[in-house]
């Protein structure tokens, strides 16, 4: 838990609004799949995600475990405002955290 508390969480935004979000403070989600090192398996990296930028958190598959070489990843669900789904991304990479897009099933056209 240590480790998460050490970063700054007032992250500048990493992406940029997209035609299909019109106001900062609407409603939108990701699809991203995250990658966990074995160094944060004991950290509740999704709970502060949940906590600490007000994010709906959906896991829709994960992998974990022994046979995972101490590492795993989750594909998760984030809905948020932007500004709520960039800081929360940002934090994620300030852990080293590896994050890939998904596109997004409801067809909104993007992604990370």
């Amino acid at each position: 838990m240590t480790a998460l508390n050490k970063f700054n969480h007032n992250f500048p935004p990493k992406f940029s609004l997209v035609p299909s979000v019109h106001e900062k403070n609407q409603i939108t989600q990701i699809r991203v799949r995250i990658h966990i090192p074995k160094n944060y398996l004991k950290e509740p990296v999704i709970s502060q995600l949940i906590s600490m930028y007000g994010l709906v958190v959906n896991i829709t598959q994960a992998l974990l475990g022994e046979n995972t070489g101490g590492e795993g990843y989750f594909d998760l669900t984030l809905q948020g405002t932007i500004k709520q789904i960039s800081s929360g991304l940002a934090y994620l990479e300030a852990l080293d955290i590896k994050i890939e897009g998904k596109a997004n099933v409801e067809g909104d056209s993007w992604h990370y």
